[in-house]
């Protein structure tokens, strides 16, 4: 038999290259186990692979502001080992890492604003991925958090801060985001100072408080059934403690407030270029113009070289390589951004020309053949959003996440195609308020 590992390589070549049907429905299954786990499974049967993401409401809009980056730091030592267990020894990291290795799967964690996240992937053989499963349960059920591997990632994480303070890009963006965010969590940036205040107890205090089936949304993309999906996850949770559905709330998160006044920040910097940030609260992910604000996000700085602000501010002017805009959508309100990065001799005319685009975008909308050229774009390219498991799983955990409806892909191009030149200016003129934005200028004249 060939090795996991080259098994595992060979099938990842063939997924890159692997393209669901187009035009094919996607049928998502959902249903909720007794212990309140709500599974989104998608059946792919073309390879022998599965890919799954768990996910929680653990995410750093959940940190404490003295202890800004306690979601990450957690995500990050849960997979630095496990405890031991009846019939079982302990695992060091090293020892996890290689566990893993020898089964030719991954499994680890990350943290967003919003949630946590626990990713598997996995062959589908039954030698393989029992084996596979049963690690992932010590992995989630089971973390060590150990006090020694902490005080050296504590270290390293403190020199990478340190750095960071070097970067033109970091600094422009983390006065961005507080401008933008004020005093809501999706604008906490761990520091020295917040990062010293954590300890082992606050990471295990957060994960026995999150990280329990009842809050756990699991999304599932690959070459297993119904029955198989259940009897995976009966293993998977086994190592947290057993409850029933429907867990005492978290307490709840403000939403993000909208700005009364503009911001326009200077910050001195030796930089060789200037790097440009303006923008204000956004969106929410449910937000019922969503797909008004994607479309016309594409026309005004979303599509690249297509877009109007390419245009101008580049094609037009000579005055950046690259210019964009974007909205981040999350269950809060997400920053809108637009980004650019310029000689610092042009950063103000930079800025006044991007205000300027994204100022008469808002009062006047895209043009018709504006419109009709982004959905086109959009619509012919929705096929690479769901080209392999992987993207699919991403597509199906958003899906998971956010509540929305268990059709969304299939229902995809068509609310792309029904967006107006009406709706898009109705959306924009709602959402954006260029003279409350904020602006930020690292590296630029007076």
């Amino acid at each position: 038999m060939r090795s996991p590992i080259l098994l595992l390589r060979g099938l990842l070549l063939a997924c890159l290259s692997l393209s669901l049907p187009v035009l094919a429905a996607i049928p998502i299954q959902h249903w909720t186990l007794p212990s309140g786990v709500q599974v989104y499974l998608v059946e792919s049967p073309s390879i022998a692979m599965v890919d799954m993401q768990i996910d929680f409401d653990a995410g750093s809009r959940r940190d404490p502001a003295d202890k800004a980056g306690l979601a990450s730091v957690t995500a990050g030592m849960a997979s630095r080992g496990v405890l031991a267990a009846p019939g079982e020894t302990a695992l060091d990291e090293n020892g996890l890492s290689e566990a893993w290795a020898d089964l030719g799967a991954s499994f680890g964690a990350s943290a967003t604003g919003d949630r946590m996240s626990f990713s598997l992937r996995s062959l589908t053989y039954p030698d393989l991925l029992g084996k596979a499963m049963a690690l992932a349960a010590r992995q989630l059920g089971q973390p060590a958090f150990p006090q020694t591997i902490w005080l050296r990632e504590r270290e390293r994480l403190l020199a990478s801060l340190r750095e960071a303070r070097t970067r033109p890009a970091t600094i422009a963006g983390r006065a961005f985001a507080a401008a933008v965010y004020g005093a809501h969590p999706y604008g906490y940036e761990m520091t020295e100072q917040t990062l010293s205040r954590i300890g082992v107890a606050d990471m295990q205090s957060l994960y026995a408080r999150a990280i329990q089936p009842c809050r756990a949304k699991v999304s599932i993309v690959g070459a297993v059934t119904r029955a198989q999906a259940l009897e995976l996850l009966g293993v998977l949770f086994s190592r947290l403690p057993a409850g029933a559905a429907g867990c005492t709330a978290l307490p709840p998160v403000p939403e993000v407030a909208p700005l009364d006044t503009p911001a326009d920040l200077r910050i001195a910097a030796d930089s060789a270029q200037a790097h440009v940030l303006m923008g204000q609260p956004g969106v929410k992910r449910d937000d019922p113009d969503f797909f008004a604000l994607t479309v016309g996000n594409y026309i005004l700085g979303g599509g690249g070289f297509v877009s109007r602000l390419t245009a101008e501010v580049r094609e037009k002017r000579g005055l950046s390589y690259s210019v964009y805009s974007y909205f981040s959508p999350s269950l809060h309100a997400g920053a809108f951004t637009v980004g650019l990065q310029t000689r610092p001799d042009q950063a103000a005319q930079a800025l006044a020309v991007s205000r300027e685009v994204v100022g008469r975008f808002v009062t006047e909308g895209p043009t018709q053949p504006e419109l009709d050229a982004a959905k086109s774009n959009l619509v012919g390219g929705f096929a690479l959003l769901i080209d392999s498991n992987r993207k699919l799983l991403g597509n199906v955990a958003n899906i998971a996440w956010n509540g929305l409806p268990l059709d969304y892909l299939d229902r995809w191009t068509a609310m792309v195609e029904r967006v107006t030149v009406a709706d898009v200016r109705a959306a924009f003129a709602r959402v954006l308020q260029p003279a409350r934005m904020v602006t930020v200028i690292l590296g630029g004249g007076p």
